[in-house]
């Protein structure tokens, strides 16, 4: 498709000028609902706001055009606006049933994305691109900082933080993420169901005070409000999902209700691991608004997520090494894992808003978690090297075994998690100034068995850890002693956690001379109280003040310059307070990254279309480190604040209209982040990605505009091997292969919103239906996500040995909205 390779020209842009501007935006009615296919409409051309009620529309600059917005049952708007060539605004309207408006205005308010330095991303684009696990999180691995090296992992680092120091927000309700989860193909569904988004903002560092207590990042979801009967389907290969939605006649109930169920054996299935997997995953989401007056409404949000893992393995041959000396790891397993994984939860808002300066809500919401994590396998391997003769008939197959040994882990894991919140949200405008204040009290009840060891043999010796406890020169020396698992980690806490948070923010703006000027300064404060059986109580307390400032000089180019900063902390969470040992540390303190983002937003006009460069420098300090080991996605924490890190980078993104109706966007990212203990040198974290490009490219048959390329694309530089248990970190820095994938779908619109079929067609039900297959890995890259590392006792060697992800995996998919 020739519009792949039309991004090659983009050095040209310097000598393009068009004389037009776009305005773009959402259409709300009375009670904060979109409107979806609203007409906008001027005298050189209109529009309609799509099924979020959102429209873009290009409009000739320099002059005064006349704008009107109208839907059938509301009173029209109409406003006249003049804009500057290249010029993109941001102007959304609300439709009333009872009052005509008519005005005449001139707007160049900036959007608050823009000047916050949030990124927004289209759901119908989160809904459409392909990925192993398709959804938000899918999408966000193809933004600039944004890492991740498995494609069955909904999880996400950003900026060198991990996976725990992410904030998910849903209607303004924290949203948490599984504890015993070890690997991405046992995670199942995101909390965040896409065929019921409406609105998708994510920053990745200087966030305001409002956003809680993490280091990382803000991803901020809002769940839309039907206006009507509607509803949706999705079938693939992978499972499916389903939602529906309605209104009341008197149009004060709406509900919106999903449904989805996923199977991952498509992707498990075709690993190097011959098995028997059954990874089933399933979910219902509800989201209902009551509007009881013009000035109150209830919402309820729920979900229940049930998620089994059942896993029997029977072999498994890797081949590793380099063509001149191929090496082979051969395993023959017995025993199987069953885990089960069910989440309850559900919140209630209320939102109270007499005036349209006065706003405040009121949220109470319940999470609860029960996880099982039960297996015992038993590994026998051969490692050796691999045959290499075509003429001989065991070709691929290991022909020396250099070492063999078995391997038995056992784990009967069971956690119990229970979590409540109450929080109070308000917002007061004042002459232009916007105060906004909260505050949250939460309560987290863990229960946790941890029981799981693991025994090592090998050449017929049983490997004790290298513990002062457990010298012995095995196997020159035989040691007579009971037998002792090379790790055993045995543990039951009842753990409980009280935290009271507050926040107070200011945020206007004002101009600076024939420049715009937006300020925005808060702090936020938590104090936290750790407690249980057979723990000693213990109180901590952070305070964290932020600041933002962004500046739209009056120049001709369409720039703006962001900068901010502050104090982030993060107190520990459960999993942040239990060593590698199972035991609860209370005394851990809260990890502190003090950041500093400086960004650039450059908007301008190319081939007559909108387009975006977006540029952030970034620097974090962070000091209180708890230091941390990733295996595959589960992390092990020391419990104790004993390092000091470091993290900074340069983030790009350039986004926009490459092919005419559609947005792309071309991703750069550079990072670098080490830590050290003590007094010892800096060494890599864990999360060390220093490059990273992605690109997300959606294109058509220029003359078959039904078909339809949906591209997604990741090349990210290897992430640092980790090390073996009882291992000094500091020895092992080898790092992975690069991680690069290209997941590609092609689709047939059977059905667009602007169709006209004939009368009875069955296609007229449906607002769009499209068909189509996806590439998952279209390369057949072999990606690995960690090391295995294989002992052997005769040579005294350790192999790391990769563990990859899924090859090319082929999936077709329906899909139709009503």
């Amino acid at each position: 498709m020739k519009h792949l390779f039309i991004f090659v020209l983009l050095g040209l842009f310097q000598g393009i000028h068009a004389q037009t501007a776009t305005v773009q935006g959402l259409i709300f009615d009375e009670n904060n609902n979109i409107v979806a296919f609203a007409n906008v409409s001027s005298d050189s051309g209109g529009t309609v706001t799509n099924s979020n009620g959102f429209y873009r529309l290009s409009i000739p600059a320099n002059t005064d055009v006349k704008l009107k917005i109208s839907y059938v049952g509301f009173q029209p708007i109409t406003l006249t606006l003049k804009l500057k060539p290249k010029q993109v605004e941001e102007l959304n309207f609300v439709l009333k049933t009872n009052v005509e408006q008519i005005g005449e205005v001139v707007l160049r308010n900036e959007g608050r994305a823009r000047i916050e330095g949030v990124t927004t991303l289209d759901p119908e684009t989160v809904r459409k691109i392909p990925g192993a696990n398709a959804g938000v999180e899918n999408l966000l691995k193809t933004l600039p900082g944004v890492n991740s090296n498995n494609e069955l992992s909904t999880q996400y680092s950003v900026r060198g933080g991990n996976f725990d120091e992410n904030l998910v927000y849903v209607n303004d309700i924290e949203i948490y993420r599984p504890f015993l989860i070890r690997s991405g193909q046992q995670e199942g569904l995101s909390f965040v169901n896409t065929d019921l988004v409406r609105n998708v903002e994510f920053s990745s560092g200087g966030f305001k005070a409002r956003y809680g207590d993490k280091m990382s990042s803000v991803l901020d979801i809002e769940y839309r409000r039907p206006v009507s009967f509607g509803g949706s389907f999705e079938a693939s290969f992978l499972g499916g999902s389903a939602s529906v939605e309605g209104v009341s006649k008197d149009k004060k109930l709406s509900a919106i209700v999903g449904l989805r169920y996923r199977d991952n054996s498509l992707f498990v299935n075709s690993k190097d691991i011959e098995a028997n997997f059954r990874p089933r995953f399933a979910d219902i989401q509800t989201f209902l608004t009551y509007q009881f007056s013009s000035k109150f409404e209830l919402s309820f949000l729920g979900n229940i997520a049930v998620n089994t893992y059942n896993y029997e393995p029977f072999t498994r041959q890797t081949n590793f090494g380099t063509i001149d000396d191929p090496q082979a790891l051969l395993v023959f397993y017995e025993g199987e894992e069953e885990d089960v994984y069910e989440t309850y939860f559900g919140a209630f808002k209320a939102t109270y808003k007499p005036n349209d300066n006065y706003t405040g809500k009121l949220i109470a919401s319940a999470y609860h978690t029960k996880e099982q994590e039960h297996f015992d396998i038993l590994a026998n391997y051969r490692l050796g090297s691999v045959s290499t003769d075509f003429g001989d008939g065991n070709l691929g197959e290991v022909d020396f075994t250099e070492g063999a040994g078995s391997q038995f882990t056992h784990a009967r894991n069971n956690l119990d998690a229970l979590i409540f919140n109450v929080q109070h949200l308000a917002s007061h405008k004042l002459d232009g100034h916007l105060i906004e204040y909260g505050a949250r009290y939460s309560h987290e009840d863990i229960r946790d068995r941890l029981q799981e060891y693991e025994v090592i043999d090998s050449a017929g010796f049983s490997i004790r850890p290298p513990l002062p406890d457990f010298n012995n020169d095995q196997p020159y020396n035989p040691f007579d002693a009971a037998i002792e698992p090379f790790i055993s980690i045995r543990a039951l806490n009842s753990t409980k956690i009280d935290r009271l948070t507050a926040f107070l923010q200011w945020s206007y703006r004002t101009s600076l001379g024939n420049s715009k000027l937006w300020m925005n300064a808060g702090v936020r404060t938590q104090a936290w109280r750790v407690s249980g059986e057979n723990i000693e109580s213990n109180t901590q307390q952070v305070v964290s003040p932020r600041a933002q400032i962004s500046l739209k000089p009056d120049w001709e180019k369409d720039m703006l310059f962001r900068l901010s900063g502050g104090f982030y902390h993060q107190p520990p969470f459960y999993r942040e307070l239990r060593d590698s040992t199972g035991t609860v540390i209370p005394t851990v303190k809260a990890q502190e990254s003090i950041h500093l983002v400086a960004g650039n937003d450059y908007s301008f006009q190319l081939w007559d279309r909108p387009f975006k460069l977006v540029t952030e420098a970034y620097y974090k300090q962070l000091n209180d480190v708890n230091p941390y080991t990733i295996e595959n996605v589960r992390i092990r924490y020391r419990a104790r604040n004993d390092a000091e890190a470091y993290a900074y980078g340069l983030d790009m993104r350039l986004n926009g209209e490459f092919v005419p109706g559609t947005e792309s966007w071309f991703s750069f990212g550079y990072l670098k982040t080490e830590e050290r203990q003590g007094d010892r040198e800096f060494i890599s974290r864990p999360t060390d990605q220093r490059l990273k490009f992605a690109a997300l490219f959606q294109d058509y048959v220029p003359n078959f505009p039904k078909m339809k390329l949906y591209l997604n694309l990741v090349y990210n530089t290897g992430l640092p091997g980790g090390s073996p248990q009882f291992e000094d970190p500091y020895d092992f820095q080898n790092r992975l292969p690069d991680y690069q994938r290209v997941d590609v779908g092609f689709f047939y619109a059977l059905k667009e919103p602007n169709d006209n079929f004939k009368k009875n067609h069955w296609l007229n039900i449906f607002e769009n239906v499209d068909v189509g297959f996806e590439v998952f890995n279209m390369f057949d890259r072999l990606n690995s996500i960690t090391n295995t590392f294989v002992r052997d006792a005769s040579s005294r060697n350790q192999f790391a040995i990769p563990n990859f992800l899924s090859p090319r995996v082929f999936n077709l998919k329906l899909s139709a909205r009503f």
